[in-house]
């Protein structure tokens, strides 16, 4: 998968016109995306936490990520995420997910 997590910043609402008016639509028109996950951070244990939203791409594999990446939609999304990575406002990186359930509580 591929993890952008947001700093919290002073102008919240323009981190979230870019988000939703940018980010989510050229994501969205990634060939081989399987799913989305966001989440809105709201604290840490003991306290405030300095992020304010993590976005997550799933795709098969990373080979397919990269493939997604050099399309018209993927350069438009790299290009577009420049500026606030420039400004150290979002980190960018690639994970290796899996899930497994918890046992059951009897």
């Amino acid at each position: 998968k591929f993890v952008t997590i947001y700093r919290k910043v002073d102008d919240e609402q323009a981190l979230e016109n870019f988000f939703s008016g940018t980010n989510l639509p050229l994501a969205e028109q990634l060939p081989g995306l399987l799913r989305t996950e966001v989440s809105r951070i709201s604290d840490k244990p003991g306290g405030q936490s300095r992020f304010h939203l993590m976005y997550e791409l799933y795709f098969e594999s990373r080979e397919a990520f990269t493939v997604a990446l050099a399309t018209e939609p993927g350069l438009a999304l790299m290009q577009a995420l420049k500026q606030w990575d420039e400004a150290r406002i979002v980190t960018m990186f690639y994970a290796e997910s899996f899930a497994e359930e918890a046992p059951a509580q009897t």
